[in-house]
């Protein structure tokens, strides 16, 4: 006897933050304070909190660790009473909410709970967060994050995960190397990259228009901070892209334009890995091995910093 599909455990509403683990902590939180444009709205010895233009709290948590990665994905739900029922979705399934369903004790307060994913990486669901008043959008600066790529030794298992466990859609797959997952009307808020280890490969941020995605970049140019790889323009997602190394080693990117969903209409493709596609402007060339090298990122729970070869570029 076959058993109807169960539901998802909640209505995830959009990727709210961020945390990164860094032991460069100070010269992280200048660099997204002073260089790429956030600001800090609340810090302590070992965390920073900070946030773009638009209503949410922070984007971003920095916290101070002996380890480089990925600390936790934030996802917004509307309402406590959702939290209340994802817990009990999630005991359903058998897995059992590391913290919550509660208030959360931390800055920014909210409803919610945290959870392991299927490659152990914490996954935080909340509800009624603090608000902070939206910034004016003139500034060529970030609007907040919008998504997170995720290196995964197991591509079909972690979108099966994000789809049936958290109602996540697949927008698009690129060949049967990455994964697009979205939540709302964006193309995607997760993607997934078939690799050798579970780690971060970046986090993007959403730039309120192309004009101010390249005004972003002359301001990084000032600092004297070029791309790494950019600016350009995907297939998959129909946003620019321009990536970036923060002083942690992770991968960052700027983004804006992010192809607009309609459920009813949209149809899920598999793009083929070729160059044009890649960047559809052409203006990028190919990633070179040092973007690609911090793309793959320290494996999570690694103490390690990254291994560099004979010319000073990470193994």
């Amino acid at each position: 006897m076959t058993h109807p599909p169960r539901p998802p455990i909640a209505r995830l509403r959009a990727l709210r933050s961020v945390e990164l683990l860094t032991p460069h902590f100070a010269e992280a939180t200048d660099f997204y304070e002073e260089v790429w444009g956030l600001e800090v709205v609340e810090a302590e010895h070992s965390a920073s909190w900070l946030r773009g233009t638009g209503e949410e709290h922070h984007a971003l948590q920095l916290t101070r660790a002996d380890r480089i990665g990925l600390g936790r994905l934030a996802f917004a739900v509307a309402t406590p009473a959702e939290i209340d029922e994802a817990a009990r979705r999630l005991q359903a399934r058998g897995i059992t909410p590391v913290t919550g369903p509660g208030p959360l004790d931390q800055v920014g307060g909210g409803y919610g709970l945290r959870f392991h994913d299927i490659d152990g990486r914490l996954i935080e669901l909340s509800a009624e967060t603090w608000a902070v008043a939206a910034r004016g959008r003139d500034a060529a600066v970030p609007v907040g994050v919008t998504h997170a790529v995720l290196n995964t030794p197991d591509i079909d298992a972690s979108v099966a995960f994000y789809r049936d466990v958290l109602g996540m859609r697949v927008s698009d797959w690129s060949e049967h190397q990455m994964a697009f997952l979205r939540c709302n009307t964006d193309h995607h808020c997760i993607a997934f990259n078939q690799a050798p280890w579970v780690s971060l490969n970046h986090v993007a941020y959403e730039m309120s228009s192309v004009d101010h995605f390249m005004r972003g970049l002359g301001r990084l140019r000032h600092h004297g901070i070029t791309p790494q790889w950019g600016p350009g323009r995907h297939g998959p997602g129909n946003n620019t892209f321009s990536y970036f190394t923060d002083p942690t080693g992770l991968v960052c990117e700027y983004t804006s334009e992010v192809a607009q969903v309609v459920e009813d209409t949209w149809i899920c493709k598999v793009w083929r890995r070729t160059p044009e596609l890649s960047d559809v402007w052409g203006t990028a060339g190919p990633p070179s091995k040092l973007i690609r090298a911090h793309m793959a990122g320290t494996p999570d729970g690694s103490p390690v910093a990254w291994p560099l070869d004979a010319e000073g570029v990470p193994a």
